[in-house]
């Protein structure tokens, strides 16, 4: 018999949801060992690389992050020479640099690792199956706001 608590959680799709990234996060940080480049980064390389030359407005808008967040991200990576940036006008065009589309090869390997390690415990097609469900719900919660 599950407890009132447990049922009111269960039903709440945010505190479900704020559980499920905590321990996918834990999952990701672990695979992800990039000498203190956040997983965050690192989706804004592969964003860049699927990009190349995408302005910074372009670029928050598909990673969902303020302009502020982009800049701070973006001075990171430029500091470590993964990314630069070439002004024109009042647009600013990101690529990646040599170093950076490596760090992208070692992502995307990393990135089939992380894959593994949750099929394993919620199987492959549950993980698919997952993974374009809350993709789908992204999209709809975000073209309401």
């Amino acid at each position: 018999m599950m407890h009132e608590e447990e049922e009111v959680l269960i039903h709440c799709l945010y505190f479900t949801a704020s559980r499920f990234a905590r321990n996918i996060t834990k999952l990701a940080e672990d695979t992800f060992n990039f000498d203190g480049i956040a997983p965050s980064h690192l989706y804004m390389i592969m964003t860049v690389k699927f990009h190349p030359g995408i302005t910074q407005k372009e670029l928050c808008y598909k990673l969902s992050i303020a302009p502020s967040t982009s800049t701070r991200f973006i001075d990171k990576l430029e500091r470590q020479k993964l990314v630069t940036r070439k002004p024109e006008g009042k647009q600013t065009f990101i690529s990646l640099t040599d170093k950076g589309e490596k760090l992208y090869v070692e992502f995307r390997k990393a990135l089939k690792q992380l894959f593994s390690s949750y099929s394993e415990v919620l199987g492959k097609e549950f993980s698919e199956d997952l993974s374009k469900t809350l993709h789908e719900a992204s999209n709809k919660l975000e073209s309401k706001s």
